[in-house]
């Protein structure tokens, strides 16, 4: 070890201290060595420029081990979150609170894709069309939004809470990369896109998102470099969502709503513009009547299971081909009709260019043809900077729109080729490791030479927390288990003395089982309120069952992660069943035949890690700080009377382990009206256990 290296182990060292600069600026600080030993690993990552996979359990600190030896590297370093309110968090309450801590200028910046800013070019011409806005709410919004845009100094409309996130308004005064005027546009010295990503140029430390990171790798196979900055180390925290992200942005996704939007476009653009250079209303309608015949032909797939369909198994396939066809036709003729004015206003040029990228993208779509010829080779494929590799491609149809689908069966060989020679990359997150091994997250990143570490939580869940696995519940996917489960679980809420998050694994199940646990409570009572995913926006859901104290939400797969009630608000997590992927995903279902062609085992290789790290995940909702209680209920007895069970529920934190209701409610009681006792000794169980869940 160098004598710079030893000094800075050192300096790590005295940072993280009891009576170090951390613990001086933060209140109740607890000096952790598992905390100190990750901020060592992720310094030697990126002192030596390698990849670092590095999972902490919950209450480990990782944020800041990560962030104090990038602050102290002296290096360039970009931070990737898995969601924009973790990307806000990191940027608006951690990064400043460690650099004043450690009294170090160092210049951070945040930066979003360009659909969270205020374009002053959209926001001007949807001021000036009375037309546009279709009701009274958006003419609220508008005038709210003009305010903001007076105001704000970064744009971001995260920052304009009276305008929700989810607001279709927000569609027309923002930009994509194929409207944005670029340097044209009479507003190019206000873009706060612009300003955004000039600060972020000149930042020792920029916090992104997987999807903006992955927006950037995808664009850069195209030739665009300027999204994001170069730097010395990447930081990817959230890190198990990656993969995923990954697959989907390195795909091709278009829907006929995006046809319907260039039909506008070029209607506007060249009634505005280019009036006599044809006739505009008819180039539209020609248009629209290609993508509604789309829509037709795939009609027949929203009776399926799923309302989708592969491109092998498409119900009356050559009628889809045929109306394929005919849609790439228009978009050529409109291609054509723009071409020789396109240069003659910006909002034509930017027309053309949405036309020819959705006609890009609809044609890569049908390659290869069912005869199985490509028009790409693998050379022309690599020089047009596609991903190579199989695809899965699909339709999905709704009675509204179609949908066409097609992303790679694996990311790993695109993903690992874009990290830079010399740039460090670490990973972290508490849920990476199956078993202490990280070969399935690795493998399918393509993170070949990976160091990988992993540090226990330091909560003592054996004491702080409980499973239990109900006996007598039917089988999940049987007609009654729902209502038996809801019969269980209702004792246990009411015995609870904080809130309730009931996790399901489908949202038809979050519809039912909300019935079943209204028709339980009657708020009017006294008792619990019960809130529903999809009644509400996600944040305001959250906000509203952390105020409420006692309080039961219902949701699926967005609340499995990300949710962080600390304290007595949430000390029960309920699931109904284990997270087994529905075997008609498309992807899923390209992957398992995969595995089967090559005489894999598709359930041990892709079904049971991926429900496992759910599972992980889910559970790690309940115990948030050193302080936190409760109970963890899965519905589910697979969990303990399957062979494979073990290794879920081996993956699960340590905590006590019961099948009895009585003990869970007697635990209940007794925790409720004095903290601090011993869960292990209310539930009866042994805690090093190897036996399952049992009693």
């Amino acid at each position: 070890m160098t004598g710079n290296a030893s000094m800075l182990l050192r300096e790590l060292t005295d940072i993280f201290a009891a009576d170090g600069p951390i613990a001086a600026a933060v209140p109740n600080y607890h000096a952790r060595q598992t905390q100190l030993e990750m901020a060592q690993a992720v310094d030697e990552a990126i002192r030596d420029r390698g990849t670092l996979v590095a999972e902490a359990g919950t209450g480990t600190g990782k944020t800041w081990a990560y962030l104090v030896p990038a602050f102290l590297s002296g290096a360039r370093v970009l931070v990737s979150t898995g969601t924009r309110p973790l990307q806000d968090q990191l940027f608006r309450r951690d990064v400043p609170r460690l650099r004043e801590a450690l009294a170090l200028p160092v210049r951070a910046a945040l930066l979003k894709g360009r659909s969270n800013y205020v374009c002053h070019y959209h926001l001007d011409r949807l001021s000036r069309d009375d037309r546009a806005l279709t009701s009274r709410a958006e003419v609220t919004q508008l005038r709210r939004i003009q305010e903001f845009a007076r105001q704000t100094r970064s744009g971001d409309k995260a920052e304009l809470s009276t305008v929700p996130e989810d607001a279709d308004i927000w569609n027309r005064v923002t930009s994509t990369r194929e409207n944005c005027l670029g340097q044209d546009c009479p507003f190019v010295r206000e873009c706060f896109v612009l300003k955004a990503r000039r600060e972020a140029q000149n930042a020792d430390l920029v916090v992104v998102n997987h999807a903006l990171f992955m927006a950037d790798l995808a664009l850069r196979e195209e030739g665009v470099t300027d999204l994001l900055p170069e730097v010395d180390a990447v930081v990817f925290d959230e890190a198990h969502q990656l993969p995923d992200i990954a697959t989907q942005f390195l795909g091709t996704h278009v829907s006929s709503h995006q046809l319907l939007d260039l039909v506008r476009i070029v209607q506007a653009a060249g009634l505005a513009h280019a009036r006599e250079a044809a006739n505009w209303g008819e180039v539209g309608r020609g248009l629209e009547q290609a993508a509604g015949d789309l829509r037709l032909a795939a009609a027949p797939i929203a009776t399926l299971p799923g309302r989708h369909a592969t491109f092998q198994a498409l119900p009356d396939a050559p009628r889809f081909d045929d109306a394929m066809a005919r849609l790439l036709e228009r978009l050529d003729d409109v291609a054509a009709r723009l071409g020789p004015i396109a240069l003659a206003h910006p909002d034509l040029d930017a027309a053309l260019k949405t036309c020819l990228n959705l006609r890009r993208e609809l044609f890569r779509w049908t390659q290869p043809d069912r005869a199985g010829h490509d028009a790409f080779t693998a050379a022309d494929t690599a020089d047009a900077g596609y991903a190579t590799g199989p695809a899965v491609r699909w339709v999905e149809a709704g009675p509204h729109a179609v949908r066409l689908h097609s992303v790679p069966l694996s990311v790993s060989s695109v993903f690992s080729s874009f990290r830079r020679d010399h740039q460090a990359w670490i990973f972290t997150s508490a849920t990476l490791s199956l078993q202490g091994r990280f070969n399935y997250f690795v493998d399918r990143l393509g993170l070949k030479d990976a160091v990988t570490r992993r540090w226990e939580s330091p909560f003592d869940y054996a004491v702080q927390g409980i499973l239990f696995v109900p006996r007598g519940l039917p089988p999940p996917g049987t007609l009654p288990f729902e209502e038996r489960f809801v019969e269980m679980l209702v004792p246990i809420v009411r015995a609870c003395p904080g809130g309730a998050l009931v996790l399901c694994t489908t949202l038809r199940a979050v519809g039912h089982i909300t019935e079943l646990l209204r028709a339980a409570f009657a708020p009017e009572d006294g008792e619990r309120f019960v809130l529903r995913q999809g009644e509400g926006s996600r944040r305001s859901l959250l906000e509203r069952f952390r105020a409420g104290g006692r309080m039961v939400l219902v949701g699926s797969a967005s609340f499995w992660e990300g949710v962080d009630v600390p304290g007595e608000a949430l000390t029960l997590v309920a699931i109904d069943k284990l997270p087994f992927a529905p075997p008609d995903d498309p992807v899923l279902e390209a992957r398992l035949a995969s595995c089967r062609a090559r005489g894999g085992n598709p359930f041990v290789e892709f079904q049971l890690p991926e429900a496992a790290l759910s599972l992980k995940q889910g559970a790690g909702r309940l115990i948030r700080s050193e302080t936190d209680w409760g109970v963890l209920v899965v519905g589910d007895g697979r969990l303990v009377d399957k062979p494979y069970g073990k290794l879920l529920w081996r993956g699960l934190p340590p905590f006590a382990r019961t099948r009895d209701a009585a003990r869970v409610l007697a635990f209940l009681t007794q925790r409720g009206a004095a903290s601090g006792g011993s869960v292990a000794a209310l539930a009866g169980d042994d805690r090093g256990a190897e036996v399952g869940c049992s009693d």
